[in-house]
């Protein structure tokens, strides 16, 4: 899809992109001075394996304050960027024969991860009407001994759903019962607009769970560091030095600019970060509005990150311009082509029937854009 929208911009075409997975704002002015000031300063060297000391301890001053739970820098793994934590996660966790479990609709990278590392993910259904929660009587079905972990990601890509914590802390029981380690994506984690977010790491303490918990966390959607490539790990200290050693065969250390601006994006200002999360609510809002505005669309309010997953499956087997449309790539195709709206695809996210829509762009386009798509659903016989 995006490449199709590329093509159709540079023939010189008015396309309205709501496929975006990052912040459209750009990385906060104290940010950036400081990734300047450390090349100035000469930090554009290697740093130790795991991270810059002052950055990993940067990094457990902000989860001891922000999220409730104290680690020790040797607890800490610096990577370029969360998606390399996720999948290191996964290569030093799993391999051969394992199953791990992942809840549906998934970020289309989790189960690759998984694969990657040898092992079959396992996919467990959620409850749409309750923000995407667990199934968990479909989750206990599929229990078995070849079950390692589950990956988890609350506020979550593609829907937005935020788990409360009565479903966060059966999760923790079951995994603890069961010896798996949870690894919880908590990326969007600051970008929660109804209540507020809390780690599956607090909860498995506070509650004495005792579980597994390995904790991957990104400075790209909080600060719109994107093409800085800064995420972070939290763990047991067994497993963080298994991924170290993984990481430094597969690209030594992280960015070294990008922990310094890392340093000052925790430890600075945070006024930039609620700025934009008001952005996004107010976006959030206007958007889920549109969308349940349209004919025979159903959109559930997310709680967090910035896309809303809307169900368009009452389109599904009709006819847009002469074509079948059998799935939702047919259907954002079909819009692509008929309004240039971008959307992204359900079925690419294990959720038939539904599409994403990002609101990391402003109000106007929002308005325009939801109203073309309005227009090409009319169409539909």
């Amino acid at each position: 899809m995006a490449t199709v929208a590329a093509e159709m911009r540079t023939q010189g075409l008015d396309v309205i992109n709501f496929s975006v997975g990052e912040p459209d704002f750009n990385t906060p002015e104290h940010i950036i001075k400081a990734g300047k000031k450390a090349m100035d300063q000469g930090y554009t060297k290697y740093t130790a394996g795991p991270g810059m000391i002052e950055f990993r301890q940067a990094i457990c001053e902000k989860l001891n304050k922000e999220n409730g739970i104290a680690y020790g820098i040797q607890d800490i793994l610096v990577s370029n960027g969360e998606k390399q934590s996720l999948y290191t996660a996964c290569q030093a966790l799993f391999g051969a024969g394992d199953e791990v479990m992942i809840l549906r609709p998934y970020w289309v990278s989790f189960p690759e991860f998984v694969r990657l590392a040898d092992a079959e993910p396992l996919l467990v259904d959620t409850i749409a009407e309750n923000n995407f929660e667990p199934d968990f009587d479909d989750l206990q079905s599929k229990i078995n001994p070849n079950v390692r972990g589950i990956i988890i990601n609350s506020p979550s890509n593609p829907t937005g759903g935020v788990w409360g914590k009565k479903a966060l802390l059966k999760l923790l029981r079951i995994a603890k019962e069961n010896e798996w380690v949870i690894i919880s994506d908590e990326c969007y984690e600051r970008l929660v607009y109804d209540g507020e977010f809390i780690s599956t790491e607090k909860l498995n303490r506070e509650n004495n769970i005792n579980a597994t918990v390995v904790t991957c966390l990104s400075l790209s959607k909080t600060y719109a560091m994107t093409g800085w490539r800064i995420g972070y790990t939290a763990g047991p200290r067994d497993i963080i030095k298994a991924m170290s050693k993984l990481q430094g065969q597969a690209t030594s250390c992280a960015n070294s600019i990008g922990q310094k601006a890392g340093i000052e994006a925790l430890s600075g200002n945070q006024n930039c970060v609620e700025e934009m999360k008001i952005a996004f609510k107010k976006r959030r809002d206007l958007m889920v509005g549109l969308l349940n505005g349209l004919p025979n669309v159903t959109c559930f309010m997310p709680g967090g990150a910035f896309y809303a997953f809307p169900d368009f499956s009452s389109y599904l087997n009709k006819r847009g311009d002469g074509k079948v449309l059998k799935d939702t790539f047919d259907i954002s195709e079909y819009i692509l082509n008929s309004v240039s709206v971008v959307t992204v695809p359900g079925d690419g996210f294990g959720a038939p029937g539904h599409i994403r829509f990002s609101y990391a762009t402003s109000t106007s386009v929002i308005e325009k854009g939801i109203e073309q798509v309005g227009a090409a659903l009319y169409n539909i016989i």
